[in-house]
């Protein structure tokens, strides 16, 4: 005996599959497969998006820091150097090796923090964090493509700095080129959570 040709008139019509984050449907549509999240749900994964202000301030304090623990270093090999060979050694711009090692330094520096914990010492100071675009951890990957892209924001005039004043998302070209974003802390962690659990959903069949 054949079931009649119209036993699943009454199921709703699925909808196509789509690359990319995605939410479940509402509780009538259970059946379906997840629909895209519109530009507000995108925005809420990925929590508050830190300002100008807070991000300049942030990086100062990292130069501050970056360049200390760096002058502190060669003082330190300054004052062994000395005492091993009763003579004393200065440093400077001129000699060669000295900028090689300090541009090695703060790509370590930047690198490390970011590929860690999406935060710089100046970056918890004012309570920013870098996160991957969908709200998720910055990982290693996505940690040093940032550091690699940074420099260009200030090779271009500065230029790449412009989206964080312009773009909806305060998003610089390193941001954009590393597929990141910068939030406040505060909201990074229930960011990362909704993250987390829109993976899990998506994941269901």
């Amino acid at each position: 005996m054949t079931a009649p040709a119209d036993a699943d008139a009454g199921l709703p019509e699925p909808v196509p599959s789509r690359v990319g984050v995605s939410r479940p449907a509402s509780l009538g549509d259970s059946l379906q497969p997840y629909l895209p999240l519109s530009a507000e749900e995108t925005e809420n994964l990925r929590g508050q998006h830190a300002g100008f202000a807070s991000r300049f301030i942030a990086f100062i304090v990292d130069c501050a820091v970056s360049i200390g623990v760096f002058m502190l270093v060669l003082g330190a090999a300054s004052f062994a150097a000395s005492v091993l060979t009763g003579s004393s050694i200065h440093w400077s711009r001129a000699n060669t090796w000295v900028v090689v090692a300090f541009f090695a330094w703060e790509f370590l520096y930047y690198a490390y923090f970011w590929t860690a914990s999406g935060k710089t010492p100046g970056m918890v100071l004012l309570g920013v964090q870098v996160v991957g675009q969908d709200g998720s951890s910055v990982g290693t990957k996505r940690g040093l493509l940032r550091t690699l892209a940074f420099p260009l924001s200030f090779l271009l005039l500065g230029l790449g700095f412009l989206g964080i004043l312009l773009g909806r998302d305060r998003r610089a070209l390193h941001d954009v080129i590393a597929d990141t974003a910068v939030v406040y802390c505060w909201d990074a962690r229930e960011a990362r959570l909704r993250s987390l659990a829109r993976e899990g959903s998506s994941r269901q069949p």
